[in-house]
C-alpha cells in the first residue's frame, strides 16, 4: 500500500528560534521556484532559506517528489472556483482559471499532467468542477468524463507553450518579435529557393496573435467541437 503523504498526520511543532509546518516549507519552497524555477528546489535550499537544516525538514516531508505534490496542492488552491450558468462557460472558467494559476507560478505548468494529483485542494477543485458541470446540464458522466479530459489536454499543451516562451525569451533576452527579426534573413534565404511557398505566405500573412487571443481561440475551437458531438 502506498504511503501518501496526505495519510500522514503533520509532526507537533518544536519550539525553537525557526518552528517548522508543511505550510512554511511549502511556501519556502515555491518561492525558490516562482524565483528560480524547480530546479533550484531542494531540501537542503528550502531549509536554508527557513534557517533549518534538511534533517529538520525530513520530520515534514520524506522526498523532493513529496515536496512537489504539496507545491502543485497549494497551486490548485489558487485556481479560483469554477463558475457558469451553461457547461461552456464553466469548462472555460476552469481552463483561464488554471492558466492564470500556472502563468503566476511557472513551475506549475511543467508539474500537471501525469497521473492526477491528490491533495485536498485538488479534490476541491474538481469536486467544484463536476458540480458546476452537472448543475449546468452536462450531466452523463461519460460526457463530462469526456470533456475534463479533452480540456486537459489542451490546457496543459497550451499553457506549457506559453511559459516555454516566456522562459526562452528570459533566456535569450530577445521577446518574440526581436527574435522573429533576428531569424528572419534566414528564412527568407530558405523561401527563396521556392521550396516552403505554405510556409512563406503564412509567415508573410497570417495574424500575429498575443498568447491570450491564441489561448482563447483554440479553447473556443474546441468547446464548439464538444458541443458538436453532443446528442442533440
Amino acid at each position: 500500500m502506498t504511503d501518501l503523504i496526505w495519510d500522514r498526520p503533520e509532526p507537533s511543532e518544536r519550539r525553537t528560534p525557526s518552528p517548522l509546518s508543511r505550510q512554511r516549507i511549502v511556501r519556502a519552497a515555491i518561492e525558490l521556484a516562482d524565483t528560480a524555477g524547480l530546479d533550484a528546489v531542494s531540501l537542503r535550499k528550502v531549509g536554508g532559506a527557513l534557517d533549518a537544516g534538511p534533517m529538520r525538514l525530513y520530520r515534514y516531508v520524506d522526498t523532493k517528489d513529496e515536496l512537489l505534490t504539496l507545491m502543485v496542492d497549494a497551486a490548485y488552491a489558487e485556481v479560483p472556483e469554477p463558475t457558469g450558468a451553461t457547461w461552456d462557460a464553466v469548462l472555460r472558467s476552469i481552463a483561464t482559471g488554471i492558466r492564470g494559476v500556472a502563468l503566476r507560478h511557472e513551475w506549475f505548468a511543467e508539474l500537471l499532467g501525469g497521473r492526477p494529483h491528490l491533495g485536498p485542494a485538488t479534490l476541491a477543485h474538481g469536486e467544484a468542477s463536476l458540480t458546476a458541470l452537472r448543475a449546468a446540464g452536462l450531466d452523463d458522466l461519460g460526457t463530462v468524463t469526456g470533456a475534463l479530459a479533452t480540456l486537459n489536454i489542451y490546457v496543459i499543451g497550451a499553457v506549457r507553450k506559453e511559459v516555454a516562451e516566456r522562459q526562452a525569451q528570459r533566456a535569450s533576452g530577445l521577446d518574440q518579435r526581436q527574435w522573429q527579426h533576428a531569424t528572419a534573413p534566414y528564412l527568407l534565404r530558405m523561401f527563396a529557393t521556392g521550396d516552403y511557398p505554405a510556409m512563406k505566405e503564412w509567415v508573410h500573412e497570417a495574424p500575429h496573435l498575443q498568447a491570450d487571443e491564441v489561448f482563447e481561440l483554440g479553447l473556443t475551437y474546441l468547446l464548439e467541437g464538444i458541443r458538436a458531438s453532443l446528442p442533440i
